[in-house]
């Protein structure tokens, strides 16, 4: 592509940080990067929606086209790495859908460009599936069974599990020695931060000890993309262990009612392929509150990438934190309420 002794202008180079990891990532080094791996890319280009990571369509000159995903420096190690990868081979081998790495000769599929990651993915387009129908929610619940009949089969070793401790307490911890939360607002979340942790682990408890497997792990509607053959998972970027409900309830939205209504059609697909212990839908508040905790710290974490203020400009006012407080206060109230039902067929 471009001689890397040339400069293209008289600017320095942006410099990568463990702030802003990927400010070194021009358009031309994700190309060269995919060249060099044996492809013939035609400099057509498209950053797609994706924060953690960064991600690219990279188009070829046979008219098809790759998806390049370059990993954030320090996240993971390059064992959880792999397992992701294998994990996606695995379900492929097993016919599952999902949008697999493509490996290299010698059967490894994650590749370096200098210090940073990335790997390379078939390009499977799809559309956002329709969750208000009951039988798009049914194939749904099918299709995720498939993946958790595979995931039962054997344990990761490098990849995180579903704890309060990870998902929970550290971010919380981690957020009360920073300075986002404004002074006046710290005290109302201090309190209602530490009252959900403490109300979450009762949930765990009070439900005991339940199965656990080989999960996606953020299984919402952006990562499921439909196609006339019906839905295919992407990103398995945060593939863990836990509870099968962790991959479930993020499908369901609306009052009390309708969620069951929904809970019900995604369960009557999912039991086709894997059992289903009705004592994890005492765990759904529980994994909802560690999902809201979480995600305000990795925000915070994450607001020296550029990338951030940009596509999250709400983020780190002084409303967005009373709304997070009200948030958190309310999902106190969630935890009190008793648990969905599931009607089997």
């Amino acid at each position: 592509m471009t001689d890397p002794d040339t400069p293209t202008t008289d600017e320095a180079a942006p410099v990568a940080t463990a702030e802003a990891p990927f400010a070194s990532l021009s358009p031309d080094r994700v190309l060269d990067a995919v060249e060099r791996t044996g492809q013939v890319v035609d400099g057509r280009l498209l950053a797609l929606n994706s924060y953690e990571n960064r991600v690219y369509r990279v188009g070829l000159e046979t008219g098809d086209a790759l998806i390049a995903k370059f990993y954030r420096p320090g996240r993971w190690e390059d064992a959880a790495i792999a397992e992701e990868h294998a994990f996606a081979l695995e379900l492929e081998d097993a016919e599952v859908p999902v949008v697999a790495p493509l490996p290299e000769a010698g059967g490894s599929c994650l590749r370096w460009d200098e210090a940073l990651r990335f790997a390379l993915f078939p390009n499977r387009p799809g559309r956002t599936p329709e969750l208000d129908r009951l039988d798009v929610l049914e194939w749904t619940g099918r299709f995720i069974g498939r993946i958790h009949a595979v995931g039962r089969a054997r344990r990761f070793k490098a990849r995180p599990g579903l704890t309060v401790a990870r998902f929970g307490r550290e971010p919380v911890g981690w957020l009360k020695q920073q300075d986002f939360i404004p002074q006046d607002l710290r005290p109302a979340y201090d309190s209602v931060a530490d009252q959900l942790l403490e109300r979450v682990e009762q949930a765990l408890e009070w439900v005991g000890p339940v199965a656990t497997l080989r999960l996606h792990g953020d299984c919402h509607p952006g990562n499921i993309l439909w196609t006339p053959a019906g839905p295919h998972f992407v990103d398995l970027d945060d593939c863990m262990t836990g509870p099968a409900i962790q991959d479930l309830w993020m499908l369901m939205a609306g009052d009390r009612e309708e969620r069951e209504a929904q809970l019900a059609a995604v369960l009557r697909g999912y039991t086709v392929f894997c059992p289903f212990e009705p004592a994890e839908l005492g765990l759904i508040e529980a994994l909802r509150s560690l999902r809201l905790l979480h995600y305000a710290a990795w925000l915070a974490r994450r607001w020296n990438d550029p990338a951030f203020p940009l596509h999250f400009p709400w983020f780190n006012g002084q409303r967005w934190w009373q709304d997070h407080v009200l948030t958190l206060r309310e999902q106190l109230a969630a935890l009190d309420e008793p648990p969905l039902h599931w009607f089997p067929d």
